[in-house]
C-alpha cells in the first residue's frame, strides 16, 4: 500500500487498541486447553489447542488490517490496501467459531453455524471491513503512481537521516541537522499539498538530502574526539547553508501557490463578467 503523509519514523501505533474483544474467545480457549491438560485428555488437548491457533492467528490478522487503516485514515496521499487484512480476519473468525464450536465444542451444526455468522456480522458491524477507496488528487499530467513513489522515495530518506542524527553526540550539529529535516518536511508536505512542483522539488530535496546523509554517514564513521575545530566549523556552516537553501525553496513553493491563488481569483472574475 502506496502512502504519503508526515509522520514519525516510528511506525504507526495501534493507539486505538482495536482488537480487544478477541479476548473475550481467546480467554475461554485458553481455559479449555488447561481443563483438558489438567484432566489428561489428549484429544480435548489438541482439539482446543488448534481453536486457540487458530483464534490468535485471527487476531493477528484483524490487527494488521487495524494497523493499515490507520495508516490509511491519517495519510493525506495513499492508495486503498492491496490486501484486504480486515476481511480475511472476519472470514477467519467466523471457520474459527465454527470449529470450535462444531468440533472443539460439540455443539450441533446448527447452532454452530448461528454463531459463526454470528461472529462474522458481528465483526462487520463493529470494525468495518478495508477501506475501498484511493485517497489521491488530480495530478494533471503526472501519474498518481508516479507522484506516489517520488514522495514515498523523498519520505524513506528524510527517516534515514532522522536515524543516523540521532547517532550525532555533538548537540551544536545535531541541532542544525534537525532544523533541516524539519525543513525537508515541511517541503514535503507542501508537495502533498500541491504536487505540481514534484519534479523540480524532488530534484531538488534528493541532491540535497543524499548529499547530507553522505556527510552524516561520513561523520557517524569518525570517532568524535578526532574531528579537528575546522572540520566541525566546515560541518556547521554548511548545515546553515543547507537550511537557508531549503528555506528558500520552501518560500519559491509558497509563492507558486499564492501565484495559482491570484490566478484562479482573476479567471473567476472574467468568468463572472461574462
Amino acid at each position: 500500500m502506496s502512502t504519503v503523509k508526515r509522520y514519525s519514523p516510528e511506525p504507526v501505533k495501534w493507539k486505538r487498541k482495536r482488537g480487544w474483544l478477541f479476548y473475550l474467545f481467546l480467554l475461554p480457549l485458553f481455559f479449555a486447553v488447561i481443563f483438558a491438560l489438567f484432566g489428561l485428555n489428549v484429544k480435548a488437548l489438541l482439539l482446543n489447542v488448534l481453536a486457540f491457533v487458530m483464534m490468535y492467528a485471527t487476531f493477528m490478522v484483524a490487527r494488521k488490517g487495524f494497523e493499515q487503516e490507520d495508516v490509511y485514515e491519517e495519510a493525506k496521499l495513499i492508495k486503498a490496501p492491496k490486501t484486504p487484512f480486515k476481511q480475511i480476519a472476519a472470514i477467519m473468525l467466523m471457520i474459527t467459531v465454527f470449529y470450535a464450536a462444531y468440533i472443539a465444542g460439540n455443539y450441533t451444526l446448527f447452532k454452530s453455524l448461528f454463531l459463526a455468522v454470528i461472529s462474522f456480522v458481528g465483526f462487520w458491524l463493529y470494525y468495518g471491513f478495508d477501506p475501498k477507496k484511493d485517497k489521491l488528487k488530480d495530478f494533471g499530467d503526472i501519474s498518481s503512481e508516479l507522484v506516489l513513489k517520488m514522495l514515498n522515495e523523498t519520505q524513506e530518506k528524510i527517516d534515514t537521516i532522522s536515524k543516523d542524527a540521532k547517532k550525532i553526540e555533538d548537540r551544536i550539529l545535531s541541532d542544525k541537522v534537525d532544523l533541516a529535516i524539519q525543513r525537508s518536511n515541511m517541503i514535503l508536505d507542501a508537495l502533498v499539498d500541491d504536487p505540481k512542483d514534484i519534479r523540480v522539488a524532488r530534484k531538488f530535496l534528493v541532491v540535497y538530502l543524499d548529499g547530507i546523509a553522505d556527510v552524516i554517514g561520513s561523520y557517524n564513521a569518525v570517532e568524535e574526539e578526532h574531528i579537528t575545530l575546522k572540520t566541525r566549523t566546515k560541518l556547521l556552516d554548511l548545515m546553515d547553508d543547507v537550511e537557508k537553501r531549503f528555506q528558500k525553496e520552501l518560500n519559491r513553493l509558497k509563492a507558486n501557490n499564492l501565484f495559482d491563488l491570484d490566478v484562479n481569483i482573476d479567471t473567476l472574475k472574467e468568468q463572472i463578467k461574462h
